[in-house]
């Protein structure tokens, strides 16, 4: 048995970077990430006239899309004042990929949580929690590797370094996306809503809480001690 629970410990530290990974993905899709990333100082202002409550206005509409059960019918419906439609098809397209992307990321990582309280449980039950939390703590400092990564990679972008982002961004876009069915002009919709900077914080966001939860598992936990009958 003692050799079961090494594998599942292990098993343990693999899942724990999707898991708080996810969780930073989670928390970004909510309204406290737009709320302060567009009145940031040095958040680029929109040339095309947006305002900030304009960004956010508009903004959570893309951020629900993602997250709710809706058609595209949810964003090709929004219009301007004058009655202009505020994305156009190109735009609505690319929405609906990402739409499938997002869901399918969330589906995966509830499947992975899952997995870890189901195996939480079943170490409580089995009395192997001293292994479990081995897996929790191994996998905390996986993850602190891994956002430390993504974490130098998203600072250069900020600090100026576009071309090493973009590099990033255009292969993660590479990744999921066909051709160059992503990119957009400056005046549309979602490139003045969402630009290159909000993707830049977006990633450096995620790290920072990664990290943070990472180092809480790596540090703070310490070795779980269950006695056997």
């Amino acid at each position: 048995m003692n050799k079961l629970y090494s594998v599942l410990s292990w098993l343990i530290v693999v899942l724990i970077p999707l898991a708080i990974v996810g969780l930073g993905v989670r928390v970004l899709l909510t309204p406290i990430f737009p709320n302060i990333e567009y009145r940031l100082p040095d958040f680029p202002p929109d040339e095309y006239g947006f305002t900030t409550q304009d960004r956010l206005h508009w903004g959570m509409y893309g951020i629900n899309y993602l997250l709710n059960n809706a058609d595209i019918s949810y964003l090709g419906n929004l219009k301007f004042p004058d009655g202009t439609p505020l994305f156009t098809e190109r735009e609505l397209s690319h929405m609906h990929d990402v739409k499938i992307v997002t869901q399918g990321f969330l589906r995966i990582w509830y499947a992975d949580l899952a997995v870890l309280i189901l195996l939480g449980v079943l170490a409580w039950r089995g009395k192997w929690l001293t292994a479990y939390s081995q897996g929790l703590r191994r996998g905390g400092w996986l993850t602190l590797g891994l956002a430390v990564i993504v974490g130098v990679i998203a600072t250069f972008g900020s600090m100026g370094s576009g071309d090493v982002f973009w590099a990033f961004f255009s292969d993660f876009h590479g990744l999921f996306f066909q051709g160059n069915s992503w990119l957009f002009l400056y005046s549309d919709t979602l490139i003045r809503l969402y630009p290159l900077k909000f993707w830049e914080d977006a990633v450096l966001y995620i790290g920072i809480i990664s990290a943070i939860v990472a180092a809480g598992l790596a540090f703070g936990l310490k070795p779980a001690k269950q006695k056997t009958e």
